[in-house]
């Protein structure tokens, strides 16, 4: 889980008015991070076959909600992936 602390500041780079919680944006910026703490776990931990489900659960989720941007509004599709620097 990430701290609510951390969970803020990505909300506050990524979001699109005051009041985002929500937005495909955000969204992807917290599935990243997830994903980005689960693999340094692994590195130590590797025969964690619970959590690596978790960690193929939220890359699929992560997954839709780009395949979604992407389809919906390509520039803010170009913006996240850069920002995060998901895609070469």
């Amino acid at each position: 889980m990430l701290a609510i602390q951390k969970k803020t500041e990505i909300i506050d780079k990524f979001k699109t008015h005051d009041s985002d919680t929500g937005s495909p944006e955000v969204q992807i910026a917290i599935l990243s991070e997830r994903i980005t703490q689960l693999t340094e776990h692994f590195k130590t931990h590797k025969k964690d076959h619970g959590s690596r489900r978790g960690l193929l659960m939220l890359v699929s989720k992560r997954r839709s909600l780009l395949d979604y941007l992407k389809k919906n509004d390509p520039d803010r599709y170009r913006d996240v992936i850069g920002k995060l620097g998901i895609r070469k």
